[in-house]
């Protein structure tokens, strides 16, 4: 068992608007529905444990590409998402920010009366993680956010997040119980059913090793016990071309945008799409199915439904509806038997990386950005600056 990852952060403030919550709790859950249905239960948890998925997933989702809100914005929507349906899905979220976090025990306990495994040993694989990310790590982060994922099988990843207010940054920690993670080691071992890698069974008795040995790192240096996969983000807030692969997004254009491309794509999904639906599901098909790799400029997801703050444009809520209810409207297809679909989702996304390796399209970053600003108007684009402007209007009219 190791840390897989941690990702630092520029702190921001302010909320997510009911608007995009709701659709970032059914688009996260559809996602993540995706990735279960084609990879299983350890690999959502593989790439749960890699800051850099994780970070992509939450642009795909609307949020912030960099700020610190998409941790508490995910976990949230992936926890209201998948909880309800934990049962049939076999994947339970625990924990949260604040108060949240402190009933992550009584949670666990309560998922472990259900499930069969060890609670009071849950409760302290969780205790640990915190304090060692808190505690035996002397970076100045005071943990303020502990998300426990865990499977009906004992497999779990911790997501936390900290926060240091005189450097202005929040830095995300992750855990994954997998000695080897099939993400980033066998990136498609799940597809075959087969298990690569040891996975630690909280209710076993060998998994006291384990827990020995993460008292074991709690005692060695900071620098060796942070050597591990890292992303950290820049500080500025809008979105420029050197934070995107412009040849990955270009072949996205490509394919949305070319018509030839475009009825190709629109055949492999067996629907009938307008461009800017396609551009997004091009991204959440990459999100669903991409390898490692493929997440190193999380600023990308971006281009597939913008972000609250208008970073790189606003969220154009009449694509963003598209997009859930095609995925939606497939893996309710899926469950009945009928895969095609779906399916047609990972042929969109080897489609669009042939295009980009044959080719090589590159992105014009500031004609998209600006066509994306141009038409957001009849996409419904929508920011918390809107939400505000509305708020003074209310106000004003009373007087």
């Amino acid at each position: 068992m190791r840390r897989s990852g941690h990702a630092d952060l520029p702190l921001h403030g302010g909320h997510v608007p009911a608007w995009l919550a709701d659709r970032m709790t059914r688009l996260g859950t559809a996602i993540s529905e995706s990735v279960l249905l084609h990879y299983g239960t350890s690999e959502l948890l593989s790439r749960l444990s890699d800051p850099f998925w994780f970070q992509a997933l939450g642009s795909v989702m609307g949020m912030d590409w960099h700020s610190s809100g998409i941790t508490t914005s995910v976990v949230g929507a992936l926890k209201r998402g998948l909880n309800p349906r934990a049962h049939e899905l076999g994947v339970y979220i625990c924990g949260g920010r604040g108060k949240h976090s402190r009933k992550t025990p009584d949670e666990l306990r309560a998922v472990a009366e259900k499930t069969g495994l060890d609670g009071d040993a849950l409760a302290r694989t969780s205790r640990l993680t915190a304090r060692i990310d808190n505690n035996a790590i002397a970076d100045g982060f005071q943990i303020y956010l502990h998300a426990f994922v865990l499977t009906a099988d004992g497999e779990w990843a911790v997501i936390q997040q900290g926060l240091n207010d005189e450097a202005g940054l929040a830095r995300r920690y992750h855990w994954h119980s997998a000695t080897v993670r099939d993400f980033t080691c066998q990136p498609h071992a799940a597809i075959a059913g087969e298990h690569q890698g040891e996975i630690m069974n909280l209710v076993d008795p060998a998994a006291r090793p384990a827990q020995a040995a993460l008292l074991d790192i709690s005692h060695q240096t900071p620098e060796i016990t942070i050597r591990d996969l890292c992303l950290v983000l820049p500080s500025h807030h809008d979105v420029r071309a050197a934070d995107v692969d412009l040849k990955r997004l270009g072949a996205v254009l490509a394919v949305a945008y070319e018509r030839d491309l475009h009825d190709f794509a629109s055949l492999l999904l067996l629907e009938k799409l307008g461009p800017r639906t396609l551009q997004s599901l091009a991204l959440i098909a990459e999100v669903v199915h991409g390898t490692p790799v493929r997440f190193s400029d999380p600023a990308r997801f971006s281009f597939a439904h913008g972000g609250k703050d208008g970073h790189p444009f606003p969220v154009p809520l009449k694509t963003y509806d598209a997009s859930i209810n095609v995925l939606r409207t497939a893996l309710d297809a899926a469950r009945a038997g009928d895969g095609e679909k779906l399916d047609g989702m990972r042929r969109l996304d080897k489609f669009v990386r042939a295009i980009e390796e044959w080719d090589q399209p590159e992105a014009g970053f500031d004609a998209i950005v600006h066509h994306e600003h141009t038409i957001s108007p009849q996409l419904g684009g929508r920011t918390v600056r809107d939400d505000r402007r509305r708020n003074q209007s209310r106000q004003l009219s009373l007087f």
